[in-house]
Order: C-alpha cells, then structure tokens, then sequence
C-alpha cells in the first residue's frame, strides 16, 4: 500500500472515531461537563481546523475557509474555562466544516508526493500529524465523557476486554541488565519533535513490576492509611492531597460491605481487583511506590523496557516491530477499560514485561524534558513550551489510544495532579 493509500485510509478511520463519540444530544455536546476539558463541540471543530491549518493550508498551499474562527479554536489563546462563552460553531454547522475540510484535503492528497527533501512532506508527516492529533482528541473526548458521570454512555462498539485464561501468576518484577541504550527515534516516520533525536544512554540495571499495578494492590494502599500517611507523600502531593480531600481514585466509591465500586460510562461496577489501577494522578502512583518500597520508573527505564530485547536490536513494540493487533495490546477502544493483568501474553516483552503497551498510561518520574540535540517541528506549540518540571512524562498508551497514535518511543505528558485521564502506573526499583 502506498503512502497515500495508507493516509486515506487512517483519515477515514479516525474521522469515523470522532463522529460515533459525538453521537451524543446537542445539549451535551455544548455544555462543558468540567473546566478541566471541552465542550466536545470545540473538540469537533477545533480538529478540523487543525487539519485545514496544516493539510489545506500548509501541504496544500490553499487559502483559509473562514480564517475569522481560527483564534476560536487556538487552544492557546483560550483556556478550557474560558471557552464555553466563545461564539463556536454549532453542531452541525463544526459537522459541516468537518466535511468541508475533509473534501479538500483529498483533493490535496490526490496530488500529494512525499518528500524527503521536506521534513513535513517526508513519510507524509504532515498527514501522519494530523491523524495522530485528531486520535489524541478523541481519547480527550472520551474522557470528557466519562466526566458526564451517571449521565455518561459506553464508547459506541465497545466490547468488555479478555481475560487470561487463568489468572497472571508470573513474576511480581522482572531484571532488566543494564549497559548502552539507544533513547528516541529517528526512524519513525510520524514520530513528534520530542521523541527525536535518538541517543545514546548508559543505564543501571533496575527491576520494573512485570505488570502494572493493579486495582487490588491499590486498594490495600488505601485500607492501610496510604492516603493519610504523611511519610509516602511529597510535598507538593500531601499539600495537593490535603487541598483536593482525596482519599481513593478517582471514580472510585465505597460499597457498603468494605469494598469499592468504581463509576464507569454512567453505570456503577464493582472494582475488578486484577484489572490495572486507573485515574490515579502522579503524586498517588509516587506515594503507591514509596509506600511498597519502591519508586516510579524513569522514562529511559520504561523505554528500555519496552523496545529492547536481550539480542540489543531495539524494537517499535515490546513484542518486535509488527504493528499490534487484538492479541498485543489493549489499544483503539475497542473495549471500555483496561484489561486483567496477563491478558495479553503476546504483547511481553521478551524479558517477560506485560502490557507496556495499552490498558493505562504509566506515570514515570522524569520531568518532560527535551532529548540532547532536540530541535522543534513543526511549531513550538506541540513540545518546547511545555518542556519544564511543570509536567511528568507518561508512556504506553491506555485502552483509548488508537494504535496510530502511540509506540515505544512516544511521549505523553501531564500536570502531577491529573486523575481525569486513563492513567495508571508500574513500579521500579534499584538493581543490587
């Protein structure tokens, strides 16, 4: 399949996403259901015209539809509070620009060529930004959804997630030797600025759980006092925990017999103890580490964890490099929630590392940080700004990110008080 064969048919896809999670009464697209997100209806419109920003305007040398609702939809110029009270387009006429957008970016793409000789035109990244960006919206409005709480609904065709066999009963770690690591990519052809340049590190041995912690082991956190035991907490997270008066996960609720529920697309479901820990921010997955005598991983640990094999031949995926399919990962919302630990067998590292890929993003304990040699492209919007310890670096994806839009190499990033994303943790800790 050709480049531009491939881009047609991940446009199609994606665009296909986005509308099935719009399905939703007009009045629930328009209200902002928390100043933490969107109305969904500035999600619908602001991904077309990000599209017509970079595939009409820029690859395709167009000019603007309406240029009068790009500052709308600058999610620079107006923070999410704010921007309820914008004039936005409706929902059906963000629709119709949609499909505006989308007929004359296949006309742009009819001519396309890539290019190697221009970094936007290579690999057709401009493309590849662009449906990676409408997929990390779509994971936005999911989790917008989800905070509509008892009014929520299930992702549209989803299905519940596998379980093993028999339960995971593998090791509790696994040893990851140290020695010289390649971090980042160069040969990622939709790889973001800020997984680039690949170098060069030399790391320690250190042990990472051989699964990510799970709803189970979180609970006996919380029944031992985890969440007021000033000794697990930094700073920041006991003075951020004593504001927020949190005392479990987010979503999660007692039952009334010792147990807890967890509220999930609108419905309540008892806590599934061997599923991966979810809505958990930073500082609760670091106050969990420390707690069980252990720490969070760096992002080079969790890197090496999931691309390297004991033959030192650095791999796209935890399993090798062909791209992952229903036996893998947890990936693409398929189902609505993260799957049993050892759900994924096929997904293991060759070191024995499960489900690295998919189910909950991981919090590390690095800052987002630019790589040695680090140069931004396409805009400073994307990565530099955000660079600084304002911010923590999460990998791996969860059960919502499209497979397009995650990889070894890829990084996430997060304020240290974030819950409302489906972000979960692994833990590590020192060799020898």
């Amino acid at each position: 399949m050709s480049v531009n064969e491939a881009v047609a048919v991940e446009l199609e896809a994606v665009r296909d996403r986005t509308l099935d999670l719009v399905d939703l009464p007009e009045d629930d697209l328009r209200r902002q259901h928390s100043p933490l997100m969107s109305p969904l209806v500035w999600d619908l419109a602001h991904v077309g015209n990000y599209e017509e920003l970079w595939l009409v305007r820029e690859v395709g040398g167009h000019p603007a539809i309406d240029a009068s609702i790009d500052p709308l939809y600058d999610a620079f110029r107006h923070p999410r509070p704010d921007r309820p009270s914008l004039p936005l387009l409706g929902p059906a006429e963000a629709r119709n620009y949609l499909s505006d957008v989308r007929g004359r970016v296949l006309d742009v793409l009819e001519t396309f060529s890539p290019d190697p000789a221009q970094p936007l035109l290579d690999g057709g990244f401009a493309f590849g930004m662009v449906i990676q960006h409408e997929h990390q919206h779509d994971e936005t409005m999911l989790a917008t959804r989800q905070l509509m709480l008892e009014q929520a609904s299930p992702p549209p065709g989803t299905v519940p997630p596998p379980r093993p066999e028999v339960p995971y009963a593998g090791p509790a770690e696994v040893l990851v030797p140290g020695g010289a690591f390649t971090m980042g990519t160069d040969l990622e052809p939709w790889a973001y600025d800020n997984e680039r340049p690949a170098h060069e590190l030399d790391l320690a041995p250190f042990h990472i759980d051989a699964v990510p912690v799970t709803c189970g082991a979180f609970a006996e956190f919380v029944a031992d006092g985890g969440y007021t035991d000033r000794r697990w907490w930094t700073d920041k997270g006991w003075s951020w925990r004593e504001e927020a008066g949190v005392s479990q996960p987010e979503f999660w609720e007692p039952d009334g017999a010792g147990g807890w529920t967890v509220l999930r697309c609108g419905s309540h479901h008892p806590l599934v103890l061997d599923e991966p820990v979810a809505h958990v921010c930073w500082y609760e997955a670091d106050a969990f580490a420390r707690w069980a005598g252990k720490r969070l991983p760096t992002e080079s640990e969790w890197e090496r964890a999931a691309s390297w094999g004991p033959d030192g031949r650095k791999c796209r995926w935890p399993w090798g490099d062909e791209p992952p399919d229903g036996s893998h990962a947890n990936l693409g919302q398929r189902h609505d929630r993260p799957a049993a630990v050892g759900s994924y067998p096929a997904g293991a590292s060759p070191l024995g590392v499960h489900q690295l890929i998919g189910d909950v993003w991981e919090w590390t304990s690095s800052n987002f940080a630019p790589y040695p040699g680090f140069r931004s492209f396409p805009y400073r919007e994307y990565s530099e700004v955000f660079f600084g310890p304002e911010y923590k670096v999460l990998r791996g994806g969860s059960w919502a990110t499209a497979p397009e839009a995650v990889r070894a190499t890829f990084r996430n990033w997060d304020h240290p008080i974030r819950r409302q994303i489906f972000a979960g943790f692994r833990c590590a800790r020192d060799a020898g």
